[in-house]
């Protein structure tokens, strides 16, 4: 198989993601999470908040503050219908897309067992 072989099945797949289920209903799911600013500001927070706890995990330090921070806006954001179904949209995309990617990982022998 050479290269334009496969960057035609990866400009595929991508065509396929983009018709998939998973990323239509991330799409409405957006649209309506979006609609609403304090939703979005909300989850804007979330999402940085989420990005700064990994941080400190990853650099072995606490922050015990943000993970509090964190935890509580995501039991609220879980309690609004469109939020959860936004994250849990999301969720499933990036599932999908994890999947696709150890799929890939696997056929040129690359270990992801941290991923696990």
């Amino acid at each position: 198989m050479q290269d334009n072989d496969i960057e035609r099945a990866a400009q595929t797949l991508a065509e396929l993601l983009r018709e998939s289920g998973e990323y239509r209903a991330l799409l409405t799911a957006r649209e309506r999470v979006f609609a609403d600013e304090a939703k979005k500001a909300l989850l804007d927070e979330y999402r940085k908040l989420r990005l700064r706890v990994q941080a400190s995990v990853l650099t072995g330090e606490t922050d015990d503050e943000s993970l509090l921070r964190l935890t509580k806006l995501g039991e609220l954001l879980q309690l609004d219908p469109v939020t959860s179904d936004y994250l849990f949209a999301e969720l499933r995309l990036r599932t999908l897309l994890g999947d696709i990617y150890k799929k890939l990982a696997d056929a040129v022998g690359d270990d992801l067992s941290l991923l696990d």
